[in-house]
């Protein structure tokens, strides 16, 4: 449980840092994922990240459990599953970015969801653990 609380206080306090940032500040993160997706070594770099990070929490904390520790395994695989897209098929990267920046609904639907998901994590993680 001292390994879910952990992973869950890194996590609860970036995805709500990272949220209020992208509601807040559309406009530059939309300017840095253009940036992100024509730079191949970016994408790599970024995919490898994702790889990395969710071998890590993997490793540590697969547990398939029915409570809230649950999150941090499926963010694990999420993780993983991202890792190897962007590193196995990385011109699909910009494809599916473009698509989701000419809908201008997703990109707010994803910072409530991080919003929403960090404070849970951070609730988990600082409060209920």
């Amino acid at each position: 449980m001292e390994t879910s609380i952990f992973i869950a206080r890194i996590f609860g306090l970036c995805y709500l840092i990272l949220g209020a940032c992208f509601l807040f500040n559309r406009k530059a993160f939309q300017g840095v994922m253009e940036d992100f997706c024509k730079n191949r070594a970016l994408v790599f770099f970024g995919g490898f990240f994702a790889l990395v990070i969710g071998v890590l929490i993997i490793l540590t904390h697969n547990t398939w459990v029915a409570n809230w520790t649950v999150i941090i395994t499926i963010i694990g695989w999420i993780g993983l599953v991202k890792g190897i897209w962007m590193i196995a098929f990385p011109d699909t990267v910009s494809t599916f970015m473009q698509a989701y920046q000419r809908n201008e609904s997703l990109p707010i639907i994803h910072s409530i969801a991080a919003l929403i998901l960090g404070a849970l994590l951070t609730f988990f993680g600082f409060f209920a653990g």
